[in-house]
């Protein structure tokens, strides 16, 4: 049997360590990553899969190529369409939720 998750204290695997996602859940063949965004990531895209962000704590910026940027701020969450080129940033320590196929690269491609 599964026990609860405990965000919390899954954030302190994360410090000091941006882009780095943990796996913290499972369902059917889907997995709830947590990681820390500071600073820029690179420009990426999936071709098969939409990409969900949940904003846990903080608040990031998805910049989307040829389009306006999204702001996404605690609470909120925002899903990226698949084969849409998009590059999260954050100014400040920001704990995202990401739902994402298990089978997807975390790193984009």
């Amino acid at each position: 049997m599964n026990v609860p998750t405990n965000i919390e204290e899954k954030i302190t695997e994360l410090e000091g360590k941006a882009w780095s996602p943990i796996d913290i859940a499972e369902v059917s063949e889907y997995v709830i990553r947590l990681a820390l965004f500071l600073g820029e990531y690179h420009w990426h895209k999936h071709d098969n899969e939409d990409e969900l962000f949940y904003v846990y704590k903080g608040e990031i910026k998805i910049k989307i190529r040829n389009q306006k940027s999204i702001i996404v701020k605690e609470g909120e969450l925002f899903v990226v369409p698949k084969g849409i080129e998009h590059k999260p940033t954050s100014t400040k320590e920001s704990y995202i939720l990401l739902f994402e196929l298990s089978r997807l690269k975390s790193t984009g491609d």
